[in-house]
């Protein structure tokens, strides 16, 4: 989704998925994919909290005008094509889940590496062109300073504001990763037809409670996603030739309309509750005019809605991707669901924080990572 969200988890799926203590182990399944400099400590080893290794307006100093130079970037391009901050947003999730917020999604192929953006649930993501502008803004100012793992976290916390949502704590410091991981985004990115106990687990072993990634989910209340997505819950549900009987009736006929009926639907292995893997065909390559879903449903209830209108749209069977549905299937997260759709600043208050650790995942400062002078790009390959 192109957040789809969500993701964010569609913030965001088509925001958050896109918009999980599971079986993953970064710091030691990704240790190979990384230089020296950036291997990680082990769990029993003594080290700070990500959190603790940024600070608040961390270019005070070395470039004043960082923060400015991004916010009024943002929101100009906004003002220009409001679909950008769904797209920030999702591609800040894609980024953080998979080895921390250090930019690697942004990296282009390169001889030592391929990208993450070849990996399949990455096929969709946006908005790397508005965020290689803003780096070069940057670099005209202050050159060699300011990374693109802040300028990505700074970005999509604009565009969470610009679409209605709260502010949110975003410290900054972080580093660059000198290498791309497209394996680990192939297999540890949950995919929109998981079930509840794929998404938990995916979540939870980044150290998301339940409740956390109910929040975070709240942000596939904006953005797009693409048929491919769903088809199959309104066709050909796990195999049955037919719908999904849990989706709204008055839901499933609209989207059937948009969606119409494809000879290449077949039932998605991620509800069998094993993990997504490249081999599952849970992604596939989104056509340039393949149609899209507005999550958002023509902005209803407007942006003081952002995030409400996505749980009352589960409570009523409307969720539109099947991950996103599946919040209402157990308590854990259904109670949450309930909540969040009453209290609007209850959701507020925890999503921001949920957003808040997200972009302290896996951080590097210096002296691991870089400061590249393009995002796509590594600093040895100029």
């Amino acid at each position: 989704m192109d957040f789809v969200g969500l993701s964010l988890l569609s913030f965001v799926v088509a925001l958050f998925l896109g918009l999980y203590t599971g079986t993953f182990e970064p710091a030691i399944e990704l240790a190979g994919n990384l230089s020296l400099s950036e291997k990680r400590p082990m769990k029993n080893e003594s080290v700070k909290q990500d959190s603790e290794l940024l600070t608040e307006n961390f270019y005070r100093e070395s470039c004043p005008s960082a923060e400015r130079i991004i916010r009024s970037s943002i929101r100009v391009m906004y003002d220009a094509k409001p679909g950008i901050a769904p797209s920030l947003v999702r591609l800040l999730f894609h980024d953080c889940f998979i080895g921390g917020c250090d930019a690697s999604v942004l990296l282009d192929t390169d001889k030592a590496f391929a990208s993450e953006k070849e990996a399949p649930p990455n096929l969709s993501l946006k908005g790397f062109d508005v965020l290689e502008t803003i780096k070069s803004k940057l670099e005209n100012v202050c050159p060699g300073v300011v990374s693109c793992a802040d300028i990505l976290a700074l970005a999509a916390r604009e565009s969470v504001q610009l679409t209605g949502g709260p502010r949110f704590l975003v410290k900054t410091g972080r580093r660059d990763r000198t290498t791309a991981l497209k394996d680990a985004a192939g297999r540890e990115l949950p995919a929109p037809q998981a079930n509840l106990s794929v998404v938990l687990r995916s979540f939870a072993s980044k150290g998301f409670t339940a409740r956390e990634t109910v929040a975070l989910l709240g942000a596939h209340s904006i953005g797009i996603t693409h048929c491919e997505f769903f088809e199959d819950r309104l066709y050909n549900f796990s195999g049955t030739g037919k719908p999904d009987p849990e989706l709204n009736p008055v839901l499933l006929q609209e989207l059937k309309t948009k969606c119409p009926f494809s000879a290449s639907i077949s039932p998605p292995s991620a509800t069998t509750g094993s993990t997504p893997s490249l081999d599952d065909k849970t992604y596939t390559a989104v056509p340039l005019k393949s149609m899209v879903i507005d999550l958002s449903f023509n902005n209803e209830g407007g942006q003081a809605d952002f995030g409400i209108r996505y749980y009352r749209g589960l409570m009523q069977k409307k969720g539109v991707m099947f991950a996103d549905q599946q919040l209402m299937a157990k308590d854990e997260t259904a109670r949450w669901v309930r909540a969040y759709a009453h209290d609007s600043q209850r959701f507020r208050k925890d999503f921001a924080k949920a957003m808040t650790k997200l972009t302290n995942l896996q951080i590097l400062t210096a002296p691991l990572g870089e400061v590249r002078k393009q995002c796509s790009k590594v600093l040895n390959t100029f």
